[in-house]
């Protein structure tokens, strides 16, 4: 993995406020995620974490700070514009098509690697079968590094939870993301699934930064380089998770005896 000490971030937040009728969401809130990093972004009920990452797929334009993607200012972030900047994002609530195959369902995240894309031959518009193969061909290779291909042409709702959620992290790697955006990826999974989910993680951070929005302690403490540490809309603290786990303010604020001192 990179040295994360003196590296151009691949994405910042500096200065960002958010209110929504006036109830302050985000206060002064900056971090930067680096290359090769897993960042975690962690909080009690309430703290801004789901604000945050709104923020960081162009759902939620901030009142005030910039964001940055290379070093690039972003201004008016939309969640159309993350394929072109080389970003992808899960969503906790999985958004898959219930009708379509899994395959199909994963060939959408590839949308931007085509050039008449692959909406245009699921919805029956001319198209080039050149580019659907190609897709096609990236959507399986995704499925198998997940180990669901299996599952390749079978509905969504037929699926095991913990299935499903594998297909929507292969719809967002499919596009081949230099920054993916995790939001809860350990919801719903066993202690058994999240451990193989850190696993997963920390694997794709070889080829991808990883910025992740969890409240499954071990998950974060075993997988991340760093943590930021959110707490009533503003960053209380960061560090590695050996220097969170004692952190002071944190452990009043929200970690208490969850986070066990043997790992």
């Amino acid at each position: 993995m990179n040295s994360l000490s003196e590296v151009t971030p691949v994405f910042t937040m500096t200065d960002v406020d958010v209110s929504f009728g006036g109830i302050v969401a985000l206060s002064n809130v900056s971090l930067d995620v680096r290359p090769g990093e897993v960042l975690g972004v962690i909080g009690p009920n309430g703290a801004g974490k789901t604000t945050l990452f709104n923020v960081a797929c162009g759902l939620v334009h901030p009142r005030s700070g910039t964001l940055g993607r290379h070093g690039t200012p972003l201004t008016k972030l939309r969640p159309h514009d993350l394929p072109r900047l080389g970003m992808s994002r899960t969503l906790q609530g999985l958004g898959l098509f219930d009708r379509m195959t899994v395959l199909d369902n994963v060939m959408i995240g590839a949308d931007r690697t085509a050039r008449t894309g692959i909406l245009a031959g699921l919805l029956g518009l001319p198209s080039s079968a050149a580019d659907d193969d190609a897709v096609r061909s990236t959507a399986l290779a995704t499925l198998k590094q997940l180990r669901i291909d299996a599952y390749a042409h079978r509905l969504p709702p037929s699926l095991p939870y913990a299935v499903r959620k594998r297909v929507a992290l292969a719809r967002a790697l499919v596009s081949e993301p230099s920054l993916l955006l995790l939001d809860e990826p350990a919801s719903g999974l066993s202690s058994d699934e999240m451990d193989e989910l850190a696993r997963e993680i920390r694997a794709l951070a070889e080829k991808t930064s990883v910025m992740l929005v969890e409240h499954h302690m071990d998950l974060v403490m075993s997988v991340c380089d760093r943590i930021f540490v959110l707490d009533f809309g503003k960053v209380i603290a960061h560090g590695t998770p050996a220097e969170i786990r004692e952190d002071p303010a944190v452990l009043a604020a929200y970690l208490g005896n969850e986070v066990t001192h043997d790992k």
